[in-house]
């Protein structure tokens, strides 16, 4: 996206005057109430008056009390909410012109010129079609007398804002759609269920999940437990795949497994077109195997529960950037749709999109499927090609043999995702040909000899593994660098992964200097960023970081419930993080705090007294809990028992006091399905790239590598997956307090204070500028590839 020379501020935008009215529309989604919200609170917040629209177009047609004014507080503890507060609904009425007219009649009565539609490709081309009509609608109302001249005039213009809804993911231009990673939880959380009782039972069990026409929660449902197969509509298989298929089940069982996932998207054909449903998978399996065999249907479970923090977040990101797009819309800018790339809101023409979306279909229809999957995006490409690298292991014949020794190891803090990493690049090392060593307990073990070989089967089964299944130390490389080079000689290291937090950095940057007395370093070196505090330099996000954030939003959900009913009740929680407020900033936007104490911003008392009188304002109306996060070092003096004291004294009378310290539960559970997404891509990259880096440095039958650009950290930055040497991140760190000196989420916490009635500055520098879909954007730049 295009920046601007100079912050801009959105104080200069202002509502005052408009109509906004939201509406959700087709299929429900968790995280469309999180974005409910964020529309309603930022419209309020800016001086506009925001409307509810219920049932979806059905409401807007029928009008009455299905328009509603919003206040703020009637958008209070909708935020843990699944589906949709203000319902939903499929409206034939709004296709035909009657509908549409009347649902003009019902908006302009109320003077709404700006619309705000969460939903499917289906329900944003029925809001540009109404956009389009408008001016003609208009001059209907007029001559059927039913609204003036005057009126005609002053609301001219509709102005229609996108945000796109569907547990599918099946909608071009956005990374993610709000809902899809809420689904892959429930999805994840099923699998790890069903594994433990097919395993008891030495089972195979054929999964159905949603998927009519895209197969992205089949996939990634694949890739995030390690499933022997898949089967999706955009990439049929091959004539002859029963066969096959019971081969890989077979040599699976052979190698000593004692359970079969498969995977089957609602959707999945053949080549010719006709269907493949799971009854037909397990037919095939028990005729052909004898395996004992269970279809489970996922079915709406899929659409229900809780949203995830990442939905939560997204929604409440989409949210405020919709309404930030209808305050900058002029009559000539084509209705929009806010869309996540990589890490970053972007705003792209709704139209387009949907063409693109529209052209996959047809592509599916037509059998062009290797077409189909390029024009989901290159994120849905790498997720495939990544499945296929780490289900399917070729024979040793066809494996290429390079003869290089690459050894793996964990540094650190355990993190959940960790093993999911380990894995990737376990088995794509062998794919690409190299003898793949484990290193026990991080550098310790190393200097120990605590080193052996580790095959494609001894990491079965460990994605879905929380913790660190290598074990783990914090122990840096720098005093045992000589005993380190002895064994790295000994084995015949030719390249180091390091998977883990901020000790990793260091101990890269310690391996890197000894290049100089000891050769044995002068190798291919990368490191994968894995802790829940996110506070390595060179990467937006870390492996783990998602896991905890769940963790602390599932963990706020129950303590702010358990106050309801009661007397008007303030939570203090404190959260890990080192001096990092990457959990309690997020966590907080995500859990909807009403503040978020962190050492990277200041406070002092006086913030906190006006902290306690925002609160103790609010407590008199109708709100009935608070929640005030604080990171585990955000201050020395200011305790979570000093704040906890503080708000009960200040309090008293108005609302009680509780505190929470999360602790380790923060750091332990199974990976969340974006965690272990992430490790598992971000590993096969790593590896790629060191199969190359082998290959440029081998000379005269060794490796010598000691260039800058032979230490990498692989990091996400903003849109893009991005290797970085290592030494060159020295200056953008903060090592006393082992932190990055710049951090991205720092742009987020303002939102946290707007949607908690905070006044605040919010810099939308980085908004404004409608980009265009082009079929290989940095969104497909491998950036969510992560996902």
């Amino acid at each position: 996206m295009a920046q601007t020379d100079t912050k801009r501020f959105f104080e200069n935008l202002t509502g005052a005057g408009k109509a906004i009215a939201v509406l959700t529309s087709g299929g429900d989604a968790q995280g469309m109430n999180a974005a409910v919200r964020a529309v309603v609170r930022m419209g309020i917040y800016v001086g506009a008056k925001v409307y509810f629209v219920h049932e979806g177009y059905q409401g807007m047609v029928d009008g009455g009390d299905n328009i509603k004014e919003a206040t703020w507080e009637s958008v209070s503890s909708m935020l843990q909410m699944g589906g949709t507060v203000i319902g939903s609904a499929r409206c034939k009425d709004f296709r035909s012109h009657e509908g549409r007219l009347k649902a003009a009649h019902n908006l302009v009565q109320r003077g709404i010129t700006n619309l705000c539609v969460i939903g499917g490709d289906g329900s944003l081309t029925g809001a540009n079609l109404f956009r389009e009509e408008w001016s003609g609608l208009l001059s209907e109302l007029v001559e059927q007398g039913l609204i003036d001249e005057e009126a005609s005039q002053k609301y001219s213009a509709l102005h229609i804002v996108g945000m796109v809804g569907s547990i599918d993911n099946d909608f071009c231009g956005t990374d993610m759609t709000i809902g899809t990673d809420s689904a892959l939880h429930r999805i994840i959380e099923v699998v790890d269920a069903i594994m433990t009782t097919a395993q008891s039972h030495q089972r195979t069990f054929v999964l159905e999940v949603m998927g009519r026409h895209c197969g992205y929660l089949a996939l990634v449902s694949a890739l995030a437990c390690g499933a022997d197969w898949v089967l999706i509509p955009e990439m049929p298989p091959e004539d002859g795949w029963e066969e096959k298929m019971c081969e890989k089940l077979s040599a699976t069982r052979s190698r000593g497994s004692r359970l079969n996932i498969i995977i089957v998207a609602e959707g999945a054909i053949d080549r010719h077109g006709k269907a493949i449903t799971s009854s037909i998978v397990k037919d095939l399996v028990v005729q052909r195997l004898g395996f004992d065999t269970r279809v489970t249907i996922l079915g709406h479970v899929q659409r229900g529960g809780t949203p995830s923090a990442f939905d939560r977040i997204l929604a409440s990101r989409m949210g405020v950037e919709a309404v930030l797009a209808l305050l900058e819309t002029t009559a000539n800018t084509p209705a929009c749709v806010v869309s996540l790339c990589g890490n970053q809101s972007v705003r792209l023409p709704l139209m387009e999109c949907v063409q693109m979306t529209q052209q996959v279909q047809k592509a599916m229809d037509e059998k062009r499927f290797e077409e189909a999957v390029q024009l989901r995006g290159r994120s849905f490409e790498n997720n495939l090609r990544t499945y296929k690298l780490l289900a399917h292991r070729k024979p040793e014949s066809e494996l290429p043999h390079s003869n290089f020794n690459v050894a793996v190891l964990n540094v650190g803090a355990p993190a959940a995702g960790m093993n999911a990493a380990v894995r990737s690049a376990v088995r794509v090392g062998i794919s690409e040909g190299h003898k793949m060593f484990a290193v026990s307990d991080g550098f310790e073990g190393f200097y120990k000899g605590q080193i052996k070989e580790i095959k494609w089967a001894d990491v079965g089964g460990w994605t879905g593994q929380g913790g660190s299944l290598l074990g783990t130390k914090r122990t840096l490389p720098a005093k045992h660098v000589d005993k380190i080079a002895e064994q790295m000689r000994k084995n015949n290291i030719n390249a180091l992964l390091v998977i883990g937090g901020f000790e990793a950095i260091e101990c890269l940057l310690q391996l890197y200097e000894a290049r100089s007395s000891y050769e044995e370093f002068c190798i291919p070196l990368c490191m994968l960023p894995a802790t829940i505090s996110n506070n390595v330099p060179g990467t937006d996000l870390s492996i783990g970081a998602d896991t905890a954030l769940n963790a602390i939003v599932e963990t706020c959900d129950r303590i702010k419930q358990s106050a309801s009913g009661t007397k008007r009740r303030v939570f203090i929680i404190e959260t890990m993080g080192g001096y990092c407020g990457y959990l309690a900033s997020v966590g907080g936007l995500a859990a909807g705090a009403d503040a978020a104490y962190i050492f990277e911003e200041s406070f002092d008392i006086r913030d906190l007294q006006s902290n306690v009188e925002h609160l103790t304002e609010k407590m008199k109306t109708s709100i009935q809990r608070g929640l005030v996060l604080r990171n585990e070092n955000s201050n020395e003096n200011y305790t979570t028992d000093f704040i906890y004291q503080l708000y009960s004294e200040e309090g008293r009378g108005v609302f009680d006091c509780r505190k929470n310290v999360l602790g380790h539960m923060q750091q332990g559970g199974a990976p969340s399905p974006f965690d272990r997404n992430f490790g598992t891509k971000i590993a096969a990259k790593a590896m790629q790239w060191i199969t190359k880096k082998l290959n440029e440095s081998y000379r005269k039958g060794r490796v010598f590598a000691n260039t800058e650009d032979s230490a990498c950290l692989l990091g996400m930055r903003r849109r893009a997956m991005v290797f970085q040497p290592v030494v060159q991140l020295k200056d953008e760190t903060d090592f006393i307090h082992r932190i990055p000196k710049e951090q991205w989420w720092l742009k987020l916490r303002p939102l946290m204070k707007i949607l908690a009635k905070y006044k605040t500055s919010y810099d939308v520098s980085d908004s404004g500028q409608l980009e265009h879909v082009v079929l290989n954007r940095p969104k497909e730049s491998e950036a969510m590839a992560a996902i």
